[in-house]
């Protein structure tokens, strides 16, 4: 038996970073729109494990959909970023070429980010690269300089367009799994794993690694998912002096290949390896990989032998059998399909939401942004070099809870926890309390403060209950 419970103008499958970014764009219109999430939270997916780098986009393929919207959303991403608060620093990239047949494809790669309409990026001689980052591994033989690449705060990106969102009358249901959708008449019904059935509209289809299932529900088969697990190395805040800036290797057709990254957290980042699975639920780290990626670092970056590794993980991006979005709109069904979207998200989400409203535009919907509405959120301040509310005097004599230290080793206070318990989107498990706070993801991992973090997340899950009865 199933129960109609909910209708939208819009309903968005889809809560990673790219379905956010649409839900915040479009409900900044006179649309009533509905967000399903399969999973507990905003960016639990794809979105909560990258390489938390904002790209330029000099090498996607030229005049590719890919290309345009990257580069839209780079500049969109970092006005946003500087607006909200959220931590994000110019470290610029180097791409370093370590065999003959890698300095000879230099070149060209420089040539493609022009055709690509990035300009500033310059070829470098060996001695060159050696002086810009003279801990790197011997055997360099040049580089190219992309000074525009930065790192990023990737998981406050979500949780803010969710929040902005939410305070321009989106709604958001979590746990909520697509079982089917079938078009009737005017409406979409889209059947739920609750046994409850949603009508839309339109139906925006973000779905990340279920994008294709998705798409067969929808009645299309244009592309297929195969899940790619990337596994990455998180190396303690003690190796992040090794390393000024983004590391680079030259890309296959395949792969961007392992790279080498400072965090905004204050870390340094070894990844990602590239593996097609099967199995869209496969983030489990392995020994083989784990091992090639030690060995990747001890050759690009031979001092961190001598680091100690605070965490490893794994991702999974959506790849397809194309080399460029799937975007597509099919108006008589009243379907839009934003499909393989892989590594690029992050920086392309903005501009993929304004292309969205513009294909829905062109479909008659009215997407033109309503005129009172303000700017983003101010988001809790996350990076390393923020002012954390533990050092903050201000914030703790408005609130001692700020001068509590929970999680020492990332600086994570009582009050950012209970601010992230009873925000917005609240935090509802410890992952969604790591997203918004760093606790627990220091070089204990929670060994120190899981308890305590514990007992506060408890405290909270348990009020909420008793204020739902």
């Amino acid at each position: 038996m199933t129960i109609e419970h909910d209708t939208a103008d819009v309903v968005i499958i889809g809560a990673g970073v790219v379905g956010c970014a649409l839900a915040r764009r479009l409900a900044r219109s006179d649309l009533s729109v509905l967000i399903l999430e399969a999973t507990g939270d905003v960016g639990d997916v794809t979105s909560k494990a990258n390489t938390a780098i904002l790209h330029t986009g000099f090498d996607t393929v030229p005049g590719s959909l890919e290309s345009t919207l990257v580069a839209q959303g780079a500049h969109a991403l970092r006005r946003y970023a500087t607006a909200a608060g959220i931590a994000l620093e110019e470290t610029g990239a180097l791409l370093v070429a370590w065999s003959e047949e890698q300095e000879e494809a230099l070149e060209g790669l420089k040539e493609k980010a022009e055709r690509n309409g990035y300009l500033a990026a310059v070829l470098l001689s060996a001695e060159e690269v050696r002086r810009r980052e003279p801990n790197l591994g011997p055997g360099s033989r040049g580089g190219l300089s992309i000074p525009d690449e930065a790192i990023i705060d990737p998981w406050s990106v979500s949780l803010a367009f969710a929040t902005e969102a939410i305070a321009a009358g989106a709604r958001f249901r979590f746990h909520a799994p697509v079982t089917g959708v079938a078009l009737d008449g005017e409406q979409h019904r889209i059947e739920l794993g609750t046994s409850e059935v949603v009508g839309a509209s339109w139906l925006i289809n973000a779905a990340g690694l279920g994008a294709g299932v998705i798409d067969g529900f929808a009645g299309h088969d244009d592309f297929t998912v195969t899940p790619r697990r990337g596994q990455l190395l998180v190396y303690d805040k003690l190796a992040r002096p090794l390393l000024s800036s983004i590391i680079l290797p030259v890309p296959t057709e395949r792969t961007k290949g392992v790279l080498v990254s400072p965090t905004v957290w204050g870390n340094l980042l070894v990844g990602p390896t590239a593996e097609d699975l099967e199995d869209p639920t496969d983030t489990a780290t392995t020994q083989e990989g784990i091992a090639s990626l030690r060995a990747a670092a001890a050759r690009l970056l031979p001092a961190l032998g001598g680091e100690e590794i605070t965490a490893s993980y794994a991702g999974l991006r959506a790849a397809t059998e194309h080399r460029d979005y799937q975007i597509k709109v099919d108006g008589p069904s009243r379907y839009v399909c934003v499909g393989g979207i892989r590594s690029t998200g992050l920086t392309a989400s903005l501009a993929i939401a304004e292309h969205v409203a513009g294909l829905l535009e062109h479909e008659g919907l009215a997407v033109e942004e309503r005129g009172d509405l303000g700017g983003p959120p101010l988001m809790p301040p996350l990076g390393e070099r923020q002012l954390r509310p533990l050092f903050d005097e201000g914030r703790i004599r408005e609130n001692p809870a700020y001068g509590r230290a929970v999680c020492h080793c990332e600086k994570v206070s009582e009050g950012e926890v209970v601010d992230a318990l009873g925000s917005v989107i609240p935090a509802r498990d410890l992952g969604a309390l790591r997203r918004r706070t760093r606790a627990m993801n220091g070089r204990c991992q929670g060994f120190y403060c899981g308890g305590a973090v514990q007992r506060l997340l408890e405290r909270s899950v348990g009020r909420l209950g008793e204020e739902q009865q």
